[in-house]
């Protein structure tokens, strides 16, 4: 048994593409909804929160319904493919629209683009562990993870060159609304499809899940839990709502935390987030094999650890000090540790017959989370004496209630792989 890594790459073209449209889209759309489009910060707000809501009952619908698909092409790739050539097609309309400043058109083609990216947002995620055996999964995940950053870092470069910033009056820097940001729209449309159409070339969908099916060590449940099994997915899936709870509310309020306790502008708090992607990216490969030693759970644990440290030290800090860029690069590595073994460990309880349903399941909760928490923890921003003060505070009770739960994980361990097959999965083919 060993990972085929050059088909892993490929399928992570998938989760690049993705990564690349969010960045994009969560970068510039809140942008044009209100310099372009003249929008209040509150609808603002709830336009982009459109995303996650339709996210919580479309992911694990999608994700069960490619579960019994069958084609040519496999269960996932069509959504993959005709998924990302119709949200191709639609960035283009937006476009458009963005260009011609007509609102009614621009918010009824992105509510549709929305629904687009959710449909095959599941099949995309689940494609992975579809064609990797379950002990090879937090290296396929890692690996999946540092190919999709990729996109991401490749959105951002993109708004950099071709996008102009101007100051307002209130000293925020912004892109220019007036510029074109057609260009723009194009480059990140054309990349989302050529890497699609790279990956559908030159992965087989059908002939790799087939020889993952003789590889796998399959449960004997057929898909049906026992009941120790149900309370470990349950701890799991709650274990996710919390850190997402807690890493959300960081990364939503952190420009203005800056701005509000340490006098300093966004550039600064871009430059500590950046920090952060930077040690996740260069720590995912490694951590993909360190679960064979220490286990996925206590892996997770680990990374718990490391950002609850990290957010505790961030909130006895009163002024801008390099420190943070260390706190930072923690907080990344403990991220990225949570990441490459949490998802593994929810479809480790699974079969190969509803892979796409339990992805949905573990990006349910992520996305409960990331509504509820900019929300819950704005309230408390407003209505507490503390201020922008309880932002780590907040971060570190939810990350304390993951580890509570993550405590109680009796199961989504993978067999440990003999040293021979680590060596394997190091130099698959």
């Amino acid at each position: 048994m060993k990972l085929n890594t050059k088909q892993t790459v490929l399928i992570g073209f998938a989760f690049m593409s993705i990564l690349c449209f969010w960045q994009f889209y969560d970068q510039v759309i809140p942008y044009l909804l209100e310099y372009k489009f003249g929008l209040k910060t509150l609808p603002a707000n709830a336009i982009m929160a459109i995303d996650n809501i339709l996210a919580i009952f479309m992911l694990p619908l999608f994700g069960a319904i490619s579960d019994k698909t069958e084609t040519k092409l496999g269960k996932r790739t069509p959504y993959i493919l005709f998924g990302t050539i119709a949200a191709a097609i639609l960035l283009n309309v937006i476009a458009y629209f963005v260009q011609t400043v007509y609102f009614p058109g621009f918010l009824t083609c992105l509510i549709i683009l929305l629904v687009v990216m959710a449909i095959y947002r599941s099949p995309a995620v689940a494609y992975m562990p579809d064609v990797t055996p379950k002990p090879l999964r937090s290296k396929g995940n890692a690996i999946v993870n540092l190919i999709g950053y990729l996109g991401g870092i490749f959105a951002t470069v993109v708004m950099m060159f071709l996008l102009k910033s101007e100051k307002t009056a209130d000293g925020e820097k912004i892109f220019n609304p007036n510029q074109s940001f057609m260009p723009v729209f194009v480059i990140i449309s054309a990349f989302m499809l050529i890497s699609i159409l790279v990956m559908v070339l030159f992965v087989k969908e059908n002939k790799l899940e087939k020889v993952a099916e003789d590889e796998q060590d399959e449960n004997e449940n057929n898909g049906k839990l026992s009941s120790g099994e149900k309370t470990s997915l349950v701890l799991i899936l709650l274990s996710v709502f919390f850190w997402f709870a807690a890493y959300n509310a960081v990364t939503t309020a952190f420009s203005r935390y800056c701005q509000k306790i340490w006098n300093t502008d966004l550039g600064t708090s871009s430059g500590y987030l950046l920090v952060a992607t930077v040690a996740a990216i260069i720590s995912f490969i490694p951590l993909g094999f360190l679960s064979n030693k220490a286990g996925r759970k206590a892996t997770v644990v680990i990374g718990i650890l490391l950002m609850t440290v990290s957010y505790f030290a961030a909130f006895f800090l009163t002024h801008e000090t390099p420190v943070m860029y260390v706190i930072f690069a923690v907080v990344g590595i403990g991220w990225a540790t949570i990441n490459v073994h949490s998802f593994p460990m929810v479809v480790e309880l699974c079969n190969d017959r509803n892979i796409g349903k339990y992805t949905g399941y573990y990006y349910t909760f992520s996305m409960a989370a990331q509504i509820i928490t900019p929300v819950f923890s704005g309230f408390l921003i407003d209505h507490t004496n503390l201020g922008y003060k309880i932002l780590f505070p907040y971060a570190v009770v939810f990350m304390l209630l993951a580890l509570i739960t993550m405590s109680f994980v009796k199961h989504g361990n993978s067999k440990p792989l003999a040293k021979d097959v680590i060596f394997d999965a190091l130099s698959g083919d």
